[in-house]
């Protein structure tokens, strides 16, 4: 309580004190909006020029596609989350999921060597003539600095354990 007293006092009759003060409130103003904004650009959903490029990136990464064709799949596909991945373990074994409900409804299936081939070839394109577009730069970039998700904190997870089944 004396120290706020006092510092308040302070800043009552010091007009720098009460100038550096009101700057330092608008750069942590200012550092919160930059903080907001690039969350809002990762959670965006991708363009789809981005998730044509993004699919074939998976493909050719080595992820393996599951076609979401039948209700079991499709409830296992909402219930990750989309455009991110999730890390799936069993034992020694570990999948990245990737659900893709808007592009080819589906979910990639990968290893972790096929993780890193694709974050290799996907940051590879950022510095590539043909990706020269600023959006797909930043969706790019969104996508390669979100740490994959826990398979244990997805609340169905039972949904998407029941279709994994046959990858492992």
């Amino acid at each position: 309580m004396f120290v706020s007293t006092t510092y308040l006092t302070a800043l009552s009759r010091s007009p720098s004190l009460r100038e550096q003060f009101s700057k330092a409130i608008g750069v942590v103003c200012a550092l919160v909006i930059l903080l907001c904004a690039s969350l809002v650009l990762a959670l965006e959903t991708p363009s789809k020029p981005f998730l044509d490029k993004n699919s074939f990136y998976l493909s050719s990464a080595g992820f393996r596609v599951q076609v979401a064709d039948d209700p079991a799949t499709k409830k296992a596909m909402h219930a990750l989350p989309a455009h991110r991945f999730v890390i799936h373990r069993i034992g020694n074994d570990m999948r990245y999921l990737y659900s893709e409900p808007r592009h080819c409804v589906c979910i990639f299936i990968g290893t972790k060597d096929a993780y890193e081939n694709y974050r290799g070839m996907l940051s590879g394109s950022l510095g590539s003539a043909d990706a020269a577009d600023t959006e797909y730069r930043q969706q790019a970039d969104a996508l390669l600095s979100v740490d994959p998700t826990d398979f244990n904190t997805i609340p169905d997870s039972t949904a998407v354990a029941d279709i994994l089944q046959v990858h492992y």
